[in-house]
């Protein structure tokens, strides 16, 4: 009868020290090693083997268990989060630095982050859960500009790299409502779709370098918005136009829609000089370009696309 406790002994992963007390049940009187009671439970089992530092197996054993797509989209994450903080702390070193000029380095953030994060999606996988595991990535950047916006918490070189005047209180204005375009497109549209892609083509590539060519070369100022020029708004129709349709190419050849060229793109034209015409308005004090400019995006993608594509 005393083999009944011989399960507990054979235990193959445990040292030498923690064998002793995984195996103690030897030392029990016959009688209790008799009616059976020194063989553990597999949960009581399992909680000495964590407690006693040998569940890194059992650890292993969940993740392999765990489905290819979680793993895949946790990994996705991982890795699209580090690439966005990676890109932020570059320029935040590059203005510290004074290597490049805040206004500048500011847009060029504006820029990358969009395309980054869009062309990260074919990372993800194809299960329902893929698009919110995506939406983690602005929905963390949502957390740390309030943060810091509130001042709960600082980070000078942050707020230079993404604010105006560099004011804490500014990433709480146009950078929140870029990541709360980000988290919209990609829990609304996601891969599906062309319009949320459309969107966020002009809000990153079409204003950002509206901003960045007007500011160097816009001497001649629009009529009815002297905060705006001729030459920053024609370039936030060429980048914002040509960036839409590169990024329709890579995910319709990714299979993810279906887009007909030939009417496509006089579609997208119409969408891009849309975008352009709200950005151009003057009531920026009022509404922000990254709220405005892509919500027009939607608005008109949706009435010239429809939901997927055609």
């Amino acid at each position: 009868m005393a083999a009944a406790a011989r399960p507990v002994h054979a235990i193959p992963f445990a040292s030498s020290s923690t064998s002793l007390l995984l195996s103690s049940s030897r030392a029990l009187p016959p009688a209790i090693r008799s009616s059976g009671l020194a063989s553990p439970s597999p949960a009581s089992s399992m909680r000495r083997q964590l407690l006693l530092g040998v569940g890194a197996p059992a650890v292993a054993a969940l993740a392999a268990s765990a489905p290819p797509a979680l793993l895949q989209d946790a990994a996705s994450t991982l890795l699209t989060t580090a690439g966005a903080y990676a890109l932020v702390r570059a320029f935040d070193a590059l203005t510290e630095r004074r290597l490049i000029e805040q206004n500048l380095s500011r847009k060029i953030v504006h820029v990358l982050s969009g395309v980054l994060f869009m062309s990260s999606w074919p990372l993800f996988s194809n299960s329902t859960e893929a698009r919110f595991f995506a939406a983690i990535v602005p929905l963390l950047n949502c957390i740390r500009l309030l943060i810091y916006g509130l001042r709960l918490y600082t980070d000078e070189a942050l707020v230079k790299s993404v604010t105006r005047e560099g004011k804490p209180e500014e990433l709480l204005r146009g950078p929140l409502f870029y990541v709360i375009v980000l988290l919209v497109s990609v829990l609304v549209f996601w891969r599906e779709s062309p319009i949320g892609i459309v969107s966020l083509s002009m809000m990153s590539g079409g204003d950002g370098f509206a901003d960045i060519v007007g500011r160097r070369y816009g001497s001649l100022k629009l009529p009815f918005n002297k905060k705006k020029s001729w030459i920053g708004s024609f370039s936030m129709f060429i980048s914002g136009f040509l960036l839409s349709a590169l990024m329709l190419f890579y995910f319709s050849g990714l299979g993810y829609f279906r887009v007909s060229w030939g009417l496509g793109i006089g579609k997208l034209a119409l969408v891009a000089f849309a975008a352009t015409v709200v950005e151009c308005i003057p009531v920026t004090d009022v509404v922000d370009d990254n709220i405005s400019v892509p919500l027009a995006t939607m608005l008109v993608a949706f009435l010239l696309f429809g939901y997927s594509s055609h």
